[in-house]
């Protein structure tokens, strides 16, 4: 049986993840509240930013923002959405 995290961003035990998403405090932080799901739903939502947004991972400040953004996904705030992008209907 996998393991198992209370997700901040879905409010319930989900499956967590295997390993910290980055290292640091800030990994660590992560693998403990956020689970794979939602973590893989992070991934996509900031590939559509990183290209329509034309973001340089090089640059600080595009890496500031990408954080600021995720710290706000997780959190169920409002975050940025790339332009004309159509979520998928269910």
């Amino acid at each position: 049986m996998s393991n198992t995290v209370f997700c901040k961003k879905y409010q319930e035990e989900l499956e967590a993840l295997a390993v910290p998403p980055m290292p640091g405090a800030k990994g660590k932080e992560l693998m403990e509240t956020v689970s794979k799901k939602a973590w893989q739903e992070w991934l996509q939502h900031q590939t559509r930013l990183i290209n329509e947004k034309h973001l340089n991972l090089m640059d600080p400040e595009s890496r500031k923002y990408l954080s600021a953004q995720m710290d706000k996904f997780f959190a169920n705030e409002s975050v940025d959405e790339a332009e004309g992008y159509i979520p998928p209907t269910k």
